[in-house]
């Protein structure tokens, strides 16, 4: 195949949603190359076709989306089933010079990418996949240290200790934050905030009735709960937590919360499938998390660091295809 060049760029390529995003900004800001983000909506039919894709796939985007073109990137990562008919003719017309790497389980075989990184729950194997632990994030210790600073006026003056609760939503295969769920979490809250400082973030899956039932439910407590008006204090709840309650519908949310290093107790939800009781049986066995009861325990573990780990694995792929491409125009001189 012929090697063309490529620019020092890596391309983020999802469908926009902010966890999706997410992941592969965790992945790319780990390395040194300038992010772009390319959030791509595909036409009809072929956005209910993807991950399947025909034709010249830059031909299906819609108007409204992000366009890539030429000169085409060092590196592709994307999220989601619309990016990966996107991040394959990206290589394609790269002539296999863009390395191209996919979150989560993409669907079709891995083969068609240069690396897949998935959860470790999803329970795919190959040669070019490297399962991790959850989800990656763009979790540091600066990014903290600066959101723990933002938010000093806000969660400074809370009671010690501080508890983050993390609120996710509708989820297919995790369960669903209803308010029957959200008004067992709200009671649990209730009586811990005498002696612990509640600040709480709901999400954009949460339904609005079960925001509601959290808000009015803690309105008396002193807990802070974030409404979504002013800028987001999500990452100030996770600089600034002792310790935190997460739902156990999010992956995202609890790897985050994991980040840390702090105690993790994970809010029991009904109808969770296979594939969540694995994740949070293996959080479990890891010492990171434990079932939320309505105390808080005091507990140490080694920070989950997945995306750094994979961002090591990008690293050496990136090296191997710069080493081959200097090989062969040595070849040629």
């Amino acid at each position: 195949m012929k090697i063309s060049s490529v620019c020092d760029e890596t391309w983020v390529v999802t469908e926009g949603a902010a966890g999706m995003e997410n992941q592969c900004l965790g992945l790319a800001e780990r390395l040194t190359s300038p992010v772009r983000t390319f959030r791509i909506t595909l036409k009809e039919p072929w956005r209910l076709l993807a991950p399947q894709s025909f034709g010249n796939a830059f031909d299906h985007l819609d108007r409204n989306s992000d366009q890539p073109a030429p000169p085409w990137p060092a590196l592709v990562i994307g999220c989601g089933r619309q990016s990966v008919p996107i991040s394959r003719a990206v290589r394609r017309a790269s002539s296999g010079a863009t390395v191209t790497v996919q979150c989560q389980d993409p669907r079709i075989d891995p083969k068609a990418f240069d690396l897949v990184i998935p959860p470790e729950h999803d329970e795919l194997s190959g040669p070019n996949v490297f399962p991790i632990v959850g989800s990656p994030n763009r979790i540091t210790a600066g990014r903290l240290t600066e959101a723990k600073a933002q938010f000093a006026d806000r969660f400074g003056p809370l009671r010690a200790p501080r508890i983050a609760v993390l609120v996710g939503g509708s989820s297919r295969t995790h369960g669903t934050v209803d308010p029957k769920a959200a008004t067992r979490l709200a009671h649990m809250l209730f009586g811990l905030a005498s002696s612990h400082g509640i600040m709480v973030s709901t999400s954009r899956r949460t339904p609005a009735l079960s925001a509601a039932v959290l808000k009015n439910s803690l309105e008396t407590s002193g807990a802070v709960v974030w409404d979504g008006s002013g800028p987001n204090p999500y990452l100030g709840m996770l600089a600034w937590a002792e310790a935190f309650v997460v739902t156990a519908d999010s992956v995202n949310m609890t790897c985050e919360a994991a980040a840390t290093g702090r105690p993790v107790h994970v809010f029991p939800l009904e109808n969770g499938r296979r594939k969540a009781k694995f994740f949070q049986q293996s959080m479990t066995n890891r010492g990171i998390t434990r079932p939320f009861t309505g105390t808080i325990e005091q507990w140490s573990y080694p920070a989950l660091n997945e995306a750094e780990r994979a961002a090591e694995r990008i690293k050496s792929l990136l090296d191997a295809r710069e080493s081959a491409t200097d090989m062969r125009c040595e070849g040629r001189a």
